[in-house]
């Protein structure tokens, strides 16, 4: 098919704008990050474009974000330890700080090669935890990258991994059950050896010869309420944040449904050894 030049010109003219908002989109490690430790473990490589963090016998690595958020859509690509990576966890999560702190939490637990992954997810509110769901991914998270992203908004707690909602932690204060609402929180992650409890409860150590390793992340993106000088920078603006009101139609209860079903294998609401939680009966 021939295209006369002038279109072939805007056609990658359209092309390159495209690709520069993508980008723009996808944020900059270092403009949006600081890595906190590990002592040169942690690098932001390609122009901020990708940060890998590693771990090794002496110690892991970490980062944390910038700026502050009091709710927010959050969005970032990982690729996971590969190989044996038992004993280690990777874990990425929102929190503030103190011991009432509030926390949202995807945690990655490694495991021998060939077995499954296991997401950990936690919320603490007022630095009271104990609401743990734990599930099997339906894809190798290793090979590739894959989104995980948190929608944290007046009415719930949304946990998505690649656009697919597994689980929604709402806020029933009505009901008496406290909810992270005023607490603004950053984002954290690290890699860590956690082979005391990680990989069947300790059982499973970390092997060091398979050391360093290594975790990469990309295309973070923040759709949030960025707090600075007590205050908020949606408190003006709301009405161009649909987030700030989205909730999960009958479609996504229904995936909700769907991956509990096929990939949890972990609710602390049927764990009758771990008592009774409110939240769990509504």
């Amino acid at each position: 098919m021939f295209f006369p030049t002038n279109k072939i010109i805007l056609l990658i003219s359209v092309s390159v704008v495209l690709n520069f908002l993508a980008l723009a989109l996808a944020g900059n490690f270092n403009q949006d990050f600081d890595i906190t430790w590990g002592d040169g473990r942690a690098k932001i490589l390609n122009n901020g474009r990708l940060l890998t963090l590693s771990l090794d016998k002496t110690s892991g690595s970490g980062f944390r974000s910038k700026k502050q958020y009091l709710f927010g859509k959050i969005d970032m690509q990982l690729k996971l330890v590969p190989g044996n990576s038992a004993g280690t966890v990777t874990a990425y999560y929102l929190s503030s700080l103190g011991s009432s702190h509030d926390e949202i939490d995807f945690e990655f637990l490694g495991n021998l090669s060939g077995d499954p992954y296991i997401l950990h997810t936690n919320v603490f509110t007022q630095g009271k935890g104990n609401r743990e769901q734990q599930f099997y991914l339906w894809f190798d998270p290793t090979k590739d990258f894959h989104t995980y992203s948190v929608l944290w908004n007046p009415q719930s707690i949304i946990f998505f991994v690649d656009g697919t909602p597994i689980r929604e932690f709402k806020n029933l204060e009505s009901k008496g059950i406290l909810f992270p609402k005023n607490q603004p929180m950053w984002i954290f992650s690290s890699l860590w050896d956690a082979e005391d409890w990680a990989t069947r409860v300790g059982l499973v150590k970390t092997d060091w010869s398979q050391a360093p390793f290594t975790a990469s992340y990309q295309n973070f993106n923040a759709q949030a309420c960025i707090w600075a000088s007590n205050s908020s920078s949606c408190s003006s603006n709301s009405s161009n944040n649909s987030w700030l009101t989205q909730s999960l139609d009958s479609s996504g209860q229904a995936r909700i449904k769907w991956v509990q079903k096929k990939y949890m294998i972990y609710n602390y609401c049927t764990d009758t050894k771990r008592g009774f939680h409110p939240e769990c009966s509504l």
